[in-house]
């Protein structure tokens, strides 16, 4: 069993600086998009920035901290075959995304909200 042990009094000192939150945006070939939140005080939750491919693919500029939104091209190919999110970025904020009953999507910051069952 892992244990964490934080040095200091609240989050700015435990992250140095570095936001809370990290949220990354992949879309799959049938279209499907999928938004990641990473929580970095959270002993479980772990990311994937590199897929398996040929090393020349990898993006290799990953800074925490750092926001990446460009990984799609002008003509919609992908910059970094292997990147597995197309956008990420950082925020202390939590962000909430949701579908609504009109589809169109929604962000809550700070405020939770209950997804619906059966869909």
């Amino acid at each position: 069993m892992a244990s964490n042990y934080f040095f200091g009094s609240d989050e700015e000192l435990l992250l140095g600086g570095i936001p809370k939150y990290f949220y990354g945006l992949r879309r799959t070939d049938e279209g499907d998009l999928y938004l990641t939140k990473l929580n970095q005080l959270s002993v479980t939750d772990s990311i994937t920035i590199n897929i398996p491919g040929p090393p020349e693919e990898d993006y290799v500029e990953f800074e925490y901290g750092v926001d990446y939104l460009d990984n799609r091209a002008t003509d919609h190919s992908l910059q970094f075959e292997n990147l597995f999110f197309e956008q990420y970025r950082w925020d202390n904020r939590s962000m909430l995304y949701y579908i609504d009953s009109d589809g169109s999507l929604v962000v809550r910051i700070g405020q939770n909200y209950v997804y619906p069952s059966g869909i």
